[in-house]
């Protein structure tokens, strides 16, 4: 499962994924296609390595694989039946905070039409809205 190696904190605040776009990985860098997602959202680390399972399943060795998402920000609960109090619970899982434009997956190889199939395979995992690019 992905997890940063280390942190400068254990725990963080939730926060807001605010009303504006993203304005760095917006644009396909290392794939010829990519999964750009057109809602805000938490995705999880199981959720990311769910997408990347499902590409390398259905394009077997014709292609590469180039995950853009990482799960950097721990999001904590409280175990079932605990009273309310006694401090922050502890981390349960990674999410990584996805603002609209985004890009999660990027896939490059020679066949196109097998590509497109595992991208629109891999949107139905996803919490979110997302298109082929």
């Amino acid at each position: 499962m992905l997890r940063p190696k280390k942190t400068k904190y254990k725990k963080s605040r939730k926060g807001r994924l605010k009303k504006n776009l993203e304005q760095k990985a917006n644009k396909l860098q290392f794939g010829t296609y990519g999964i750009q997602a057109i809602e805000r959202g938490f995705l999880t680390a199981n959720q990311i390595e769910a997408g990347r399972r499902t590409i390398t399943n259905f394009i077997k060795r014709t292609g590469k694989v180039f995950i853009r998402a990482f799960p950097d920000h721990p999001l904590t609960s409280k175990p079932a039946e605990v009273r309310m109090g006694k401090g922050k619970g502890a981390v349960n899982k990674w999410v990584c905070k996805v603002k609209p434009g985004k890009m999660l997956y990027e896939v490059s190889g020679k066949n196109p039409t097998l590509i497109k199939q595992a991208l629109k395979q891999v949107s139905f995992k996803l919490p979110m809205l997302t298109k082929i690019v």
